[in-house]
């Protein structure tokens, strides 16, 4: 990956192509609604224009190279921890936040340095293996401070927030290793920004049963159904980008965008309902915190990552 290589990859400039020709067709239609007096569609201006940062940061990074993927997609599990711990109270535990700062370091580090035994970028066997490092340092913290009151509740916090949000995340970063890396990290981004739109249309259009009237009142069925269709037909309308994908393993991928966006979203959503609070944070005006922007894609990178690995590895 470098910026070479993404200017002569027709797979990086098709979806350059389609992110900008999005964001210009949106643009011109909020544009012309807002001059016709349409004062509801503010909310749409701010999530516009939030995606005018967003979409560039995410291509610019790709477009940059594999160092800077790596990097860019390490800076999002930081701050999107970050809002975890704030939320849940973690973060005025310095010690446990601290080591699940350094495991998501650790992440990122063994995502670009080469294997040692192969030579391949990315050290695939240590980032399996953090895992055991990281959340057995987490447990040290209790026992070298001599405090068992309230230790417990602070231990699993910080195991649930590397992992959850630092290790599991970490799996989209460690596709810019593939030989694939355009076509597998833009089609992740791509597919589950798209089956998240579905999801939302379809269950405004078309909904009338909820998924889950506690966790998250305005999903439905039906838009779940939305998303996982709209999911398994652009990944058979991108089947040219996976020359080497069976038609199995391009339904497999489709079903994985497209329920595991949801599971991803309503686990986030549990946590935020569970704290009391309606998003994470405030960094992205219109959208929330990272987290908000990111918890479709926590549950489909390990799983998108580990189906393509274990059917034609990713070199």
């Amino acid at each position: 990956m470098s910026p070479s290589d993404a200017l002569a990859s027709p797979v990086f400039r098709t979806y350059a192509g389609i992110g900008i020709g999005v964001l210009v067709i949106a643009g011109v239609v909020i544009m012309a609604l807002r001059r016709g007096g349409r004062r509801t569609l503010d909310h749409a201006w701010r999530s516009y224009c939030a995606w005018l940062v967003m979409m560039p940061l995410a291509l610019g990074a790709i477009f940059l190279g594999r160092t800077a993927t790596i990097v860019f997609f390490t800076l999002i599990s930081l701050i999107g921890f970050k809002e975890f711990a704030r939320a849940t109270g973690l973060y005025r535990d310095w010690p446990m936040t601290g080591v699940v700062y350094l495991g998501i370091i650790a992440v990122g580090v063994v995502t670009i340095v080469s294997d040692p035994f192969t030579g391949e970028p990315g050290w695939y066997g240590l980032f399996m293996a953090l895992p055991v490092f990281v959340i057995a340092g987490i447990m040290l913290i209790p026992i070298l401070r001599d405090r068992a009151q309230g230790q417990i509740q602070a231990v699993a916090l910080a195991i649930v927030g590397f992992i959850y949000f630092g290790w599991m995340f970490g799996h989209l970063a460690f596709l810019a290793n593939s030989a694939f890396a355009y076509a597998y990290l833009l089609f992740v981004l791509f597919a589950v920004e798209l089956s998240d739109v579905a999801a939302y249309t379809t269950g405004r259009l078309l909904g009338h049963h909820p998924l889950r009237t506690t966790i998250s009142p305005g999903k439905t069925w039906e838009g779940a159904v939305g998303a996982i269709v709209v999911s398994l037909l652009f990944a058979l309308a991108m089947s040219w980008t996976f020359p080497h994908f069976s038609a199995w393993l391009l339904i497999g991928v489709g079903l994985i965008v497209g329920v595991g966006s949801q599971v991803g979203d309503l686990a986030v959503s549990v946590m935020k309902r569970d704290a009391g609070i309606k998003d994470m944070g405030a960094i992205i005006p219109g959208h929330g915190g990272v987290l908000d922007r990111i918890d479709s894609l926590i549950y489909v990178a390990p799983l998108f990552f580990h189906a393509v690995r274990y059917a034609h590895d990713l070199r």
